[in-house]
Parts: structure tokens; sequence; C-alpha cells
């Protein structure tokens, strides 16, 4: 599930933006000032920011600005919302950073038109593209994993992590990786825990027949082999 922080503060827009975004399946954080939005950035970096110009103390387009600067949010897609329409403003704001710019008043379908067409561009990978590993089916559109027409009944994070090892095939991946590419830069649990969610993972491929995909690579990790013998 993509993440998104709405830096707001005017609360009828950020509830609007927010439900809206909830509806389509996203996880929101809403903060509603420049230090609040970057504490949130500092706890957990999320796969998009929608970000308000106008902001108590300082303003949305030094953030993105002080974003842009730093190497751990270098990449961090960016949407900036704003009642400035003037074409000066906008390439203020394109150039602080922003990927896109959204005037106020906007439609919920243009915003999240926008969204969709963001993080496709910067994470295509993460959207609606379906992928398939020896007969396994996942679709991150639908939420749906599945094996010859039999669905695979399987919890979000165990979605995330399967949808993870999908797409990086046999390459081998450590804890501390697996942690910070399915749960997030800057979560902070054990990384036991990702042996926790492999299991329960192994568990739900198993009615299907792909238990063994997820491979134990001793003393290195875990990895998704494409080469399965003796499995129905």
């Amino acid at each position: 599930m993509s993440r998104v922080l709405v830096v707001e503060d005017e609360p009828a827009i950020a509830e609007l933006i927010a439900l809206n975004l909830r509806h389509s399946g996203f996880d929101v954080v809403v903060a509603t000032t420049g230090d609040a939005a970057q504490v949130e950035i500092d706890r957990v970096l999320p796969n998009l920011v929608l970000l308000d110009w106008m902001l108590p103390g300082q303003s949305g387009l030094s953030l993105a600005k002080r974003w842009r600067s730093e190497a751990r949010t270098r990449e961090l897609p960016i949407i900036m919302l704003t009642a400035r329409a003037q074409e000066v403003d906008k390439v203020a704001g394109l150039d602080a950073g922003a990927d896109d710019y959204l005037t106020k008043p906007f439609s919920t379908h243009e915003l999240m038109a926008r969204v969709r067409a963001v993080l496709r561009r910067k994470a295509p990978q993460a959207l609606d593209s379906a992928v398939e590993v020896t007969g396994l089916r996942l679709d991150p559109a639908t939420r749906r994993v599945s094996r010859e027409d039999q669905e695979v009944k399987i919890g979000p994070t165990e979605f995330k992590l399967l949808h993870f090892f999908m797409t990086h095939p046999e390459r081998v991946h450590s804890r501390a990786q697996l942690l910070d590419k399915v749960w997030g830069d800057h979560v902070f649990i054990e990384e036991r825990t990702v042996d926790v969610h492999v299991k329960r993972l192994r568990e739900a491929l198993s009615p299907v027949g792909r238990s063994q995909l997820i491979e134990t690579v001793r003393g290195a990790g875990y990895r998704l082999t494409q080469q399965l013998t003796n499995v129905a």
C-alpha cells in the first residue's frame, strides 16, 4: 500500500483529500505544519507528498527545496497544492522540486489522476503492472494473488513482501534490506519481524503449491526462486 503524506493546514481540505486517498486504497498521514511534515518525513519516508504552498512557519516551497537537497529525500515524489495560479508561481514550485502542481480549487478526480500519474512515473512497479512467476500471478491494481484461478488469501504486509520478491526474483535480500524496501525507510522494528511475515507468506502460498518459492539463504536472507522442482 502506497503511503501518502498530506501537508495541508486547512482541516476541511485535508480531510477531503485524505478521505479520497483512503477510498482509493492509500495509507494516509496528515500534517498541518511544515515542522510536523518534517517530523513525519524523518519518521517514515512516504511514497508521495501532497504539499500545500502556504503553511504556518516554513512554506511548502522551502520544504520542497530542502527535501530535494538531501540524499534521503531527493527522489521523493511531490505534488504542490496552492491557490497561487500565476505562471510565475507554477514555475517557482516546479523549480523548487515539485513533480506536479495543482491549483486550488481542484476536483478530487483530477487530484487522484495526478497522484496516480506521478507515482507511475516515479515507481511504476508499485502500481498497476501485474507480475507472474511460475504460474503465480500478483495484480497490484486489484490486490489479488492467484494461481490457475485459485485465489490466495494473503495479508497486506505479506502482499507487499511477495510483490517485492516477485519483482526482484533470484536476488538474495537481507532482513535489513527487506525492512527498508517493504516496510519503508526509518521504520524501527526488529529484523526478526521479517521472519514472521516470511513464515506467514509461505503458509499463504502453501494451498496453491508455491510455498517453496521463498527460499532461506543461510546467513544472508531470503530470495524468490524461479527454479521450482517437484512442486505441484
